[in-house]
């Protein structure tokens, strides 16, 4: 699974533009979100073939800055605090969280800067 970072217009359709670009290449958003701030829309989405998704993308014109895999973590729905403790045992070990987001399996998906130490750090929760 890889995240990519997508550039979008802060305007009307852009959204709209880079999902009809993704169904028309037959490529499927396994999860994400886009957030604007300041004027700028910055999505995070989850792709089982990044390369594709970007491909398909960069050819429409859509800015495409990183793919990267991601740490895919299982929380227990059940029990709350779940968050706080994922988070808390990444923090104790010095890992920076980029971006966390679910999938559509109700899966953590989470961008860090230490990919060997996160998925060690969070063992437990895969």
């Amino acid at each position: 699974m890889h995240d990519l970072t997508i550039e979008l217009g802060d305007r009307p359709g852009a959204l709209a533009e880079m999902a009809e670009t993704l169904g028309a290449a037959g490529i499927s958003i396994e999860g994400g979100g886009v957030f604007t701030v300041d004027g700028r829309a910055v999505a995070h989405f989850l792709f089982q073939d990044g390369e594709a998704a970007s491909s398909a993308l960069l050819a429409a014109g859509i800015r495409v800055t990183e793919c990267r895999p991601v740490l895919v973590r299982r929380l227990d729905q059940e029990r709350p605090g779940q968050l706080g403790a994922i988070t808390r045992v990444l923090a104790d070990a010095g890992v920076n969280i980029e971006a966390q987001y679910s999938d559509h399996d109700h899966r953590l998906i989470l961008l860090v800067d230490d990919a060997a130490t996160a998925s060690a750090a969070t063992a437990a929760w895969s």
